[in-house]
């Protein structure tokens, strides 16, 4: 079976990317606050809701988004943050 392909936008760069749908990387996104649930747009986690968590849809992630995050951790040893990244 040959592999299936998807084309969607990355929720961190906002550019459109051809993707296999079973293995492309994801980020669990609100679509009422456009942020992952939990975290307010301060930066700052709190605990998220049952509702936030039950509207949030999973959003895929481009690979050069996820290779900058690679990158980033190595020479800097700590995460990036919401809102500042890329």
């Amino acid at each position: 079976m040959a592999d299936e392909k998807s084309t969607g936008t990355c929720i961190a760069c906002k550019r459109a990317f051809e993707f296999d749908p079973r293995n492309v990387p994801t980020i669990l996104i609100d679509p009422e606050t456009g942020m992952p649930p939990g975290l307010t747009v301060l930066g700052s986690l709190r605990q998220a809701t049952p509702e936030a968590v039950a509207r949030s849809t999973d959003e895929p992630v481009c690979p050069q988004c996820v290779t900058k995050t690679q990158q980033y951790q190595a020479e800097t040893d700590s995460t990036p943050k919401w809102g500042t990244w890329p």
